[in-house]
């Protein structure tokens, strides 16, 4: 007769037949070896043993015989695990003093690659909690909704005005096109305290720099990236490159500085000009300048006009003959 084949379980664990058996064990004082083949957990854990004038034979064991043995024998197994662990911590406590140490004199600031808008506002939004000094910013202009341009400044409205209740100040950098926009003047009329902002023909993408310490960079083109930049001299680079563009730019808040011009020239027309020498194209232009394209060729015509210019060609030759380019902002 062929037996049933033994059902998998856990070692600690008997099955039906290995209970069956051990009871008849029990009650014959013995069972063939050959039927603990059904059963082999009964050996396993002890509970069935070789007669010693009989090998053909199993014996039971009392339950809290083997019980005792098989604690005992777990109990020796977590020593030995135990003064394992000892032994690697008393290995690697020294080699973690050193790399303690040397951490603290070599800290490596990180780059941290953030994805979604949603997780690069809460980096923003962290950092900015632990702000005392100051908020540095470059805003371009987002080809965004109203609605969307809103909610952007609803969200940065109470951390900005939280920086300034603790008595920091706020610095932003605008696209000329920017400075009479509704959204962007509401926004700086709802905060009270040391802030100001300015405007240029042309700025860098988006910067966000936190205390001098930590500074936000787009890593692609559509805001979905963002590196959150902690490297004092890579932080510092960026800082330096504000304030130079802060310096070269035209107040437009708290009072806003009126843009002179030179001959009819604005100043909106001579950045114009300038790209126009370069050879870029309209659709070029609207985008360094932050305009649409529409409102760049109206520029590009009201300064053909002034210039007295009748084709493309001679608009360039009459911007470099005009020295409109030379003169100070």
């Amino acid at each position: 007769m062929t037996s049933a084949p033994h059902l998998m379980h856990d070692a600690e664990e008997l099955c039906p037949a290995g209970t069956e058996l051990y009871e008849r064990a029990l009650r014959e004082g013995h069972v063939p070896a050959e039927a603990a083949r059904a059963a082999p957990c009964l050996t396993d854990i002890g509970l069935l043993h070789p007669a010693v004038d009989d090998l053909h034979r199993l014996e039971p064991v009392v339950p809290a015989l083997a019980l005792h043995r098989l604690l005992r024998t777990s109990g020796e197994r977590i020593a030995r695990e135990r003064r394992r662990e000892e032994r690697l911590a008393e290995t690697f406590e020294p080699l973690m003093a050193v790399e303690e140490h040397h951490t603290a004199a070599f800290a490596t600031p990180t780059l941290t690659l953030l994805s979604g808008k949603e997780r690069i506002n809460e980096a923003i939004t962290e950092t900015m909690a632990e702000a005392s000094r100051e908020l540095l910013t470059i805003q371009p202009r987002a080809k965004l909704t109203r609605e969307r341009v809103e909610a952007a400044y609803a969200v940065a409205t109470d951390r900005d005005q939280a920086l300034l209740n603790r008595g920091g100040r706020i610095r932003t950098l605008y696209q000329h096109t920017l400075r009479h926009s509704p959204t962007t003047v509401a926004h700086h009329e709802r905060l009270r305290g040391d802030i100001e902002a300015r405007a240029l023909d042309e700025i860098t993408d988006r910067l966000i720099i936190v205390d001098r310490d930590v500074a936000f960079v787009p890593a692609d083109g559509n805001g979905d990236l963002a590196l959150e930049i902690r490297h004092p001299a890579i932080v510092g680079y960026l800082a330096t490159t504000f304030d130079r563009l802060w310096r070269l730019a035209t107040p437009v808040f708290p009072e806003a500085a009126p843009q002179p011009s030179h001959n009819g020239i604005t100043p909106r027309q001579r950045a114009i000009a300038a790209l126009l020498t370069e050879g870029h194209t309209d659709a070029v232009i609207a985008d360094r300048l932050g305009m649409n394209i529409r409102t760049a060729r109206v520029h590009i015509a009201k300064l053909a006009a002034t210039l007295g210019s009748q084709s493309r060609a001679q608009l360039g030759y009459l911007i470099g003959q005009s020295g409109i380019l030379d003169q100070e902002r």
